[in-house]
Parts: structure tokens; C-alpha cells; sequence
């Protein structure tokens, strides 16, 4: 399958998703029937932050362009699309946990703006823009899957800055400017990592994985290779424009198992002693993070571990099937093969967890 051109434009490259974005555009995804052999033609151009570090996406050869520049800043959109006619965008580029509530608006919508508008003016055809599934919050009761007919529900101002780029989004598109689609991504993992999942792995290897409540809750997650799978195929299927897509792997898993498996392969394929505990939390822990999230919010503020915390006992599940059905997407990537490729990466860059 191909793009239908040779230039793509990648905003957040240098991120978790982004590089590894890049890396599936030059090299393919092995694992993906007609997606394994790359267009050996198409360039790369990538916005990254100043100072950010782009080891990785250099690694990918001659073939990547390197822009430095913000999403927020339209000067900065305009280089990165400058004689970009006919070319697809990839916006991934985002933000999570920011130092104030302010800063969700900045990136988050502002900055799809920003970047749209400068795509617009330069012909592009095509915007794949990566959302969330904060929009639509968590799911009522425990057995709920979210599908695309869910209604928005946001989560705090995360999930309120990422409805409202989803409806930016579909007024350019509503408009005939561009073609777009927007793809809902739960918790991500793999290799490229950040270092607070490398956390979240020693955590687990001392006895200090969280679980809140029973761990019985589900999570969507999303090998970021299958998640790359989606964002290729939005990009190539041309009846996809104007649509919305969940991408994740084929099943929520629940906590505990998440969990457990992190604990199982740090021991039987890394050598690691495993402490065999767990930093069990009651759900009245996440209700009162959620109380006190809300509160420093509403001042601007903003936590990430309490943010993170206020959401430890929800469940956050959602179906991939419409993806299948008109995408072709076929997340073959499962959680232990994914965690295991995760663990993998970690001790090729770094040598191990410390």
C-alpha cells in the first residue's frame, strides 16, 4: 500500500510515537502484510522542538529532514510544509503532561491549528492527526467498550483540549480545505520510550507496581507499532477522509495482568529478581487523586503523578473493530510480545532498568 506520495510530513518526531512513526515510514513494519516494503523514495520531514534530541530519527538515514520549530508558532508550521503539495501530514505531535493547565490549549489545539492552516496553504493533501481517548473520558461501567458513535465525555482539560482540536479538525475538513483523519490512541507502549515507562518497569521489579482497587478494571493499550499500522493505513485509505478511528491493540487487558506480565518476562527472559509485590492502593485513592486533580486544574495547575493516579482504578477500553473493517488494521502485536519488544529495547539503548 502507498502513500500516493513522496513526501510526508511527521510533527513530534522526535517523541515516543513520532520516531517511531519515522522509522515505519523508511524501513516499513515488518509484521504487516503490504507494509513490510517501504516506498524507497519518500522523504521524511520532521518537526522537532529546539534542543530536542534526534539521535534516533538520524539513525534513519539521508532520506529525513530535520525542521526545528513549535506547533504553536505559524512561521514554524509554514517551513515545515513549505513545497509540500500533494503530501500527507502525520500530527502526532502533542502534549500530556504539561507544568499548567494553559499549556493543553497552546499545543493541543492551538497548535493543530497552526499546523492545519499551514497545511492548507500549502496543499497538502492529507492530515492523519493523532487525538485520544480523554475525549470521551472513561468508560461508564466496566464492561463499556468505546466505539466511534461514543459521545464526548472529556477527562478534565486534557480530554476538553483534545475534543475541541477533534472538532477544529472536522470544521477544516467540513470545509473541503483538506482531507483529514483523527485517530484515537489509548495508552501507548514499546520501543523509543520516555523514561517514566522505564519507571513504570522498576516499579514493577520492587515491588512497587501500582494497583489500585482490585486491578480488575481494563486498559486499552497500543503496541506503537500496531499503532503505526493505523496511522499508515488512515493516511493510504481514501475512504477514511473525514472518518474517526480507534487504534490499540485487539483487546483491553486488565490491569493486573498488564501488571503480571511486566513481572513475568523481567524475570524469566531478563534476569531480573522480581520483589513479587504490589503497592496495592484502595479506589478511594484515585477518587480523591481525581478530587484534587480537578482542584489544581481549576487554579491552572497541574500534577502529572496525581493526574496519573486519579485514573489507576478506571477503565479506559475501547473496540478496534471499525478499524478492521475499513482500514484493514490487524494489531498483530499482542501485550506480552509488546512489553517483551519494550524490555528488549530498554537493554539494547541502556543496558538494563538502572
Amino acid at each position: 500500500m502507498e502513500l500516493g506520495t513522496n513526501l510526508a510530513l511527521v510533527t513530534g518526531a522526535a517523541g515516543w510515537l513520532g520516531s517511531r512513526l519515522v522509522g515505519a515510514l523508511v524501513d516499513g513494519i515488518a509484521e504487516c502484510n503490504g507494509l513490510a516494503r517501504p516506498n524507497p523514495h519518500l522523504r521524511v520531514r520532521c518537526l522537532v522542538l529546539p534542543g530536542e534530541d534526534v539521535a534516533l530519527i538520524e539513525e534513519l538515514g539521508e532520506r529525513i529532514e530535520i525542521v526545528r520549530g513549535d506547533i504553536a508558532r505559524a512561521g514554524d508550521c509554514a517551513r515545515l510544509c513549505d513545497g509540500a503539495r500533494g503530501a500527507v501530514l502525520f500530527h502526532v505531535a502533542g502534549i500530556i503532561h504539561p507544568r499548567r493547565r494553559a499549556e493543553f490549549y497552546r499545543v493541543n489545539l492551538d497548535g493543530t491549528r497552526q499546523v492545519l492552516e499551514a497545511a492548507i496553504a500549502a496543499g497538502v493533501r492529507r492530515a492523519v492527526v493523532m487525538s485520544s481517548n480523554s475525549p470521551c473520558g472513561t468508560n461508564p461501567h466496566p464492561d463499556h467498550v468505546f466505539d466511534e458513535s461514543s459521545l464526548y465525555r472529556p477527562y478534565l482539560h486534557y480530554g476538553r483540549s483534545k475534543m475541541l482540536m477533534e472538532l477544529a479538525v472536522a470544521g477544516y475538513q467540513g470545509a473541503g480545505e483538506i482531507e483529514t483523519v483523527v485517530v484515537r490512541a489509548p495508552w501507548f507502549y514499546g520501543p523509543n520510550q520516555p523514561p517514566r515507562q522505564s519507571l513504570f518497569f522498576r516499579m514493577i521489579r520492587d515491588g512497587k507496581g501500582p494497583i489500585v482497587g482490585g486491578g480488575e478494571n481494563r486498559r486499552s493499550m497500543a503496541y506503537v507499532d500496531n499503532l503505526c499500522q493505523g496511522l499508515f493505513l488512515a493516511a493510504a485509505t481514501e475512504a477514511a477522509n473525514g472518518r474517526t478511528y480507534w487504534l490499540a491493540d485487539a483487546r483491553p487487558y486488565a490491569m493486573n495482568e498488564i501488571v503480571d506480565t511486566v513481572e513475568r518476562l523481567l524475570e524469566t527472559e531478563f534476569g531480573q529478581k522480581c520483589a513479587r509485590k504490589r503497592m496495592r492502593l484502595p479506589g478511594l485513592a484515585s477518587e480523591m487523586a481525581w478530587m484534587v486533580d480537578r482542584t489544581l486544574q481549576g487554579l491552572g495547575l497541574y500534577h502529572q503523578k496525581i493526574h496519573v493516579l486519579s485514573e489507576m482504578n478506571k477503565t479506559i477500553a475501547c473496540s478496534v473493530e471499525k478499524a478492521k473493517a475499513e482500514l484493514g488494521y490487524r494489531p498483530n502485536v499482542d501485550l506480552e510480545e509488546g512489553m517483551r519488544r519494550s524490555l528488549q529495547w530498554v537493554w539494547r539503548r541502556h543496558g538494563g532498568l538502572d
